[in-house]
């Protein structure tokens, strides 16, 4: 489960608000049983900093999501089911908003 690989979320009370999770844990931590994932939603019109760093837009199938970084998350790691995807190419973004969430920078 490589880091930053994408997928359709399970739970079926979340997933119209949160389409999508993004695998956002370390793949040195690969033998744990759950995952850290960051939800991704709708995108809305995030302009101001430090909002637009803490939740960057990506796209996902031609659409724009917000990857809703406040909203981080474990979840085991079968339940996650086979990627849809990555967001490898957003790795800086993702990972200056988990730096931000936690770190204030």
């Amino acid at each position: 489960m490589p880091q930053y690989d994408l997928y359709r979320n399970p739970n079926p009370e979340t997933q119209e608000t949160f389409p999508f999770l993004v695998d956002v844990q370390a793949d040195l931590l690969e033998e744990l049983e759950t995952r850290t994932v960051i939800p991704l939603s709708h995108a809305v019109a995030l302009t101001t900093f430090p909002m637009l760093q803490l939740m960057p837009i990506v796209a996902v199938e031609g659409k724009a999501y917000a990857v809703v970084t406040p909203q981080l998350a474990g979840i085991a790691r079968v339940d996650l089911g086979s990627p849809a995807g990555s967001l490898a190419g957003y790795k800086h973004a993702i990972s200056t908003a988990l730096d931000l969430l936690v770190r204030g920078f």
